[in-house]
């Protein structure tokens, strides 16, 4: 977890520097909630570094906001807004589409409206979901990420079951996100059909996954770790990562590059929320607005290889040409998740 104001500072020496905690306020947390300037957002752990770099001192000098933020995974922050549902610390969560429906399900959420948060209105159509409930902030998208000093490139999602691959691939677990991807690629490898149709076809995608196996250095629900191998050559195929985590690192000269294969890509659903009772709610709002502003937009995408949801900002990652891009019935992965990630487990003996 990590906990960082943009000086630099924990939570516990900012409380001890206010003026507040001076006062002796501590026992009366509301009050201090209401009065402080300090923001606790929910996001992903692999968002460390543009948040330290650009979002902290960002929001410092915008909107006067002291911003404290714990990365993780999207299903550790929706049980951390469950189970402190009387009494939410976090005000803004940064989460993945079908997490966000369970948290609307649970009635976690408060909407998210143009009165409060301007720059809402110039988010493409297909970015605001669920009347407001959340909006989606930026889109990097998820092909295979493959070391360049093994592999030429990765033409289709076929290589991954390639036999000259044995022993040579990593993928994701479904308890992550981006694991669907290899789940909808097996569904559409073993059923025939085109992704649209394929997404729901789950007994053939699980037939394909088990054919797979021999493949497969790991499964991982760290990506970090499984990037690492990459990088260091000891595999050659990552399934399902992402333009804002691959390209940054290609760009700083490390031997890895993004494949876009010829069936398709997918578009990762990186959305933003207001949690329902957080503290300090007018702040969480101006946070908001300012993450979906045309400055935050473009640096964001820009930094992290992505696609703004801003219609008035030219940045970010370039779409690959020539392929498409889908965006799957995250209503029904909702639904079937759980049973998924148990079926997925006993496959792979997790």
């Amino acid at each position: 977890m990590t906990r960082l104001t943009h000086r630099g500072l924990t939570r516990r020496s900012l409380l001890k520097t206010s003026a507040f905690a001076a006062a002796g306020t501590l026992a009366t947390p509301a009050l201090l909630r209401a009065q402080s300037s300090e923001l606790v957002i929910g996001c992903a752990g692999s968002h460390t570094a543009w948040m330290e770099e650009i979002v902290v001192p960002h929001m410092k000098e915008a909107i006067g906001a002291d911003i404290l933020f714990e990365g993780t995974k999207s299903s550790v922050n929706l049980e951390k807004m469950a189970s402190n549902k009387d009494q939410p610390y976090l005000s803004v969560v940064q989460m993945d589409d079908p997490v966000m429906i369970q948290a609307v399900e649970a009635d976690l959420l408060t909407p998210i409206t143009a009165e409060a948060v301007p720059n809402m209105t110039d988010l493409r159509g297909d970015a605001v979901h669920m009347d407001g409930m959340w909006c989606n902030y930026v889109q990097p998208w998820a092909g295979v990420a493959y070391n360049t000093d093994y592999s030429e490139g990765v033409p289709s999602w076929d290589a991954l079951w390639d036999p000259a691959n044995a022993g040579q691939v990593i993928i994701p677990s479904l308890q992550n996100t981006e694991g669907m991807w290899t789940l909808f690629v097996a569904a559409m490898l073993g059923s025939g059909k085109p992704f649209s149709e394929a997404q729901y076809e789950i007994d053939a995608a699980f037939a394909k996954l088990e054919e797979l196996k021999p493949n497969l250095l790991s499964v991982y629900s760290t990506m970090s770790q499984a990037f690492n191998l990459l990088e260091q050559g000891e595999i050659t195929l990552l399934s399902g990562n992402f333009s804002s985590y691959t390209l940054p690192r290609k760009s700083e000269g490390v031997p890895v590059d993004l494949a876009a294969p010829k069936e398709g890509i997918f578009a990762m659903p990186s959305g933003i929320c207001l949690v329902k009772g957080g503290p300090n709610p007018e702040l969480a709002e101006a946070y908001v607005n300012e993450m979906l502003g045309e400055k935050m937009q473009s640096a964001i995408a820009d930094f992290a290889s992505s696609v703004p949801a801003n219609t008035t900002v030219k940045a970010g990652a370039v779409i690959p040409e020539g392929v498409q891009i889908y965006s799957p019935d995250w209503a029904f992965v909702a639904a079937n998740r759980r049973a998924w990630i148990e079926r997925f487990d006993k496959l792979m003996a997790l």
